[in-house]
């Protein structure tokens, strides 16, 4: 599979805005409705339609009533919708700090909205719950939150009648929870994830049986433990059904409730109907940034990735996710970054090497003594320790010319260099910018191993009895950092030797 993200020529119309927590649901095979969402606080109740046929986006004009004399449902995010032949649901919800319970129907042949007053045991307000369609008549409901507790009722209704029924399931219960997926597999119900009482992040996967009428089974819930490489566990991910495959996307992990303190993730993992195992999608390049409360709706062999938020910022972006064969997976990337001003080149540049040859016994014995009194692990041939050496990394010269000033941009690059890296000393917490944060991490990283793979540093490094901890040499991306960890690290930073040298040869 290979991650394209959609550009102009993909679509007409009016793109749906940046936002996160909204639903998007598949209306038979003809379109897409997007649906609500949050962004910058702000609670959203517009529809966007993506016409498939045509691949246009726009915004019906819709007509409704509501009981309070409204035409569309109030403005929500982490609601749930289902579709049923041409007809969208939505339940529940939050708008501001109130979770709501009304039911609203959107006709999509006519446009027009109605608030439905139901039957039958009614579930209460809530909002991160899940829901899907059974079938072509009926859909279930699954735990959430009602601001209380979390929690771990089922509901079903009739789309005919109106009429909701909560189910009594006896034995085994999963724990209850929000912020899961609920998705029908043939006869089953399946949930995974979400945050449960207490507060911990699940990754359990339970079916629950009993849905359909026709089976005439008593309603029960069993916990799955698949074989294969199961997801971390998350909420606000997506499970999309796509062929033989249900995509598993996103989410976060430990962490605050959607906190700064997160941990964000772009991963792909499939669960197999056929082998009925968990599987990693073999993606063939770059995946789109780390988010959750984000959608997925499967077109024909394409997943279509839209919006959701990443702890920082709320996305727009649109991506498709396809097939090695289709057509739009040889398309270009995108054109590459302004290029870098003409600046004259270190003598001593063309001695800097952008990857670590074999190592000599010396620098195996400086290994082996790095590991030892810093605790931590290097392999200069392990591939998840190269670090782009300084002079071939344009993104690191392009932010140093950036953020350093235009005086800079005629003369070297080791000035230039020095010059970020100075301004990174003299940086507090504030003043870094998100954009740095990333070549920041990697320079912390490449310093290190400057400073301390070689035999002359070795001798300065801390005796075993006061052993150094670089916290934060094995983190792989800005986005695993926590708000806290901002300020250690720049604190470490600080105390790393930076002037760019003649002794800097050791390029990753």
């Amino acid at each position: 599979m290979h991650w394209v993200r959609a550009d102009s020529s993909d679509f007409d119309g009016i793109l749906p805005r940046p936002r996160s927590a909204h639903t998007a649901v598949n209306v038979g095979t003809s379109m897409v409705i997007v649906f609500g969402g949050l962004v910058d606080k702000k609670f959203l109740n517009d529809v966007c339609v993506f016409d498939i046929e045509k691949k246009s986006w726009f915004i019906p004009e819709c007509t409704g009533n509501g009981s309070d004399g409204q035409i569309c449902p109030n403005p929500r995010a982490f609601h749930v919708a289902a579709a049923i032949g041409c007809h969208m649901f939505i339940f529940g919800g939050r708008s501001g700090n109130k979770r709501l319970g009304d039911f609203w129907m959107l006709d999509t042949e006519i446009w027009q909205w109605s608030e439905l007053t139901s039957y039958g045991h009614l579930p209460s307000p809530r909002d991160f719950a899940a829901a899907s369609a059974i079938g072509n008549r009926k859909i279930v409901l699954y735990g959430g939150w009602d601001g209380k507790k979390w929690l771990s009722d089922v509901y079903i209704l009739d789309t005919m009648s109106l009429e909701w029924m909560e189910l009594s399931i006896s034995g085994s219960l999963p724990p209850p929870r929000c912020g899961h997926t609920a998705t029908m597999v043939e006869k089953r119900l399946l949930i995974f994830g979400g945050r449960g009482g207490g507060g911990p992040i699940m990754g359990d996967l339970w079916a629950l049986k009993g849905l359909i009428d026709e089976e005439i089974e008593t309603p029960g819930w069993t916990q799955l433990k698949l074989p294969g490489q199961s997801p971390s566990s998350r909420c606000g991910h997506t499970v999309t059904s796509g062929g033989h495959h249900l995509l598993l996307f996103g989410g976060h992990g430990v962490g605050g409730w959607l906190s700064r303190y997160d941990v964000y993730h772009n991963d792909c993992i499939v669960l197999d109907r056929v082998s009925v195992q968990w599987k990693r999608f073999p993606i063939s390049n770059e995946p789109p940034p780390a988010r959750a409360y984000h959608s997925i709706s499967y077109i024909g062999s394409r997943y279509l990735l839209f919006g959701g938020f990443d702890g920082k910022s709320t996305f727009g972006d649109l991506w498709w996710l396809v097939p090695e064969e289709d057509p739009i997976a040889k398309r270009l990337p995108p054109s590459p970054p302004p290029r870098i001003p003409e600046i004259k080149t270190i003598s001593t540049s063309s001695t800097l090497l952008t990857s670590v040859p074999k190592e000599t016994p010396k620098e195996k014995s400086s290994i082996i003594e790095l590991q030892r009194r810093l605790d931590i692990t290097v392999s200069s041939s392990n591939p998840e320790t190269c670090i782009a050496n300084e002079l071939s990394n344009k993104e690191f010269l392009e932010l140093a010319i950036n953020i350093v000033g235009e005086q800079f941009s005629n003369t070297d690059e080791a000035t230039c260099i020095q010059a970020l890296r100075d301004h990174w000393k003299r940086s507090t917490v504030a003043s870094i910018q998100l954009r740095e944060l990333g070549l920041l991490l990697r320079d912390y990283q490449r310093l290190i191993i400057q400073n301390f793979l070689s035999g002359e540093s070795c001798k300065s490094m801390p005796n075993s009895t006061e052993k150094q901890a670089f916290r934060f040499f094995h983190v792989k991306s800005s986005s695993q950092l926590r708000m806290d960890d901002i300020s250690k690290l720049l604190s470490e930073y600080k105390e790393l030797p930076t002037t760019f040298g003649q002794d800097n040869k050791i390029a990753q």
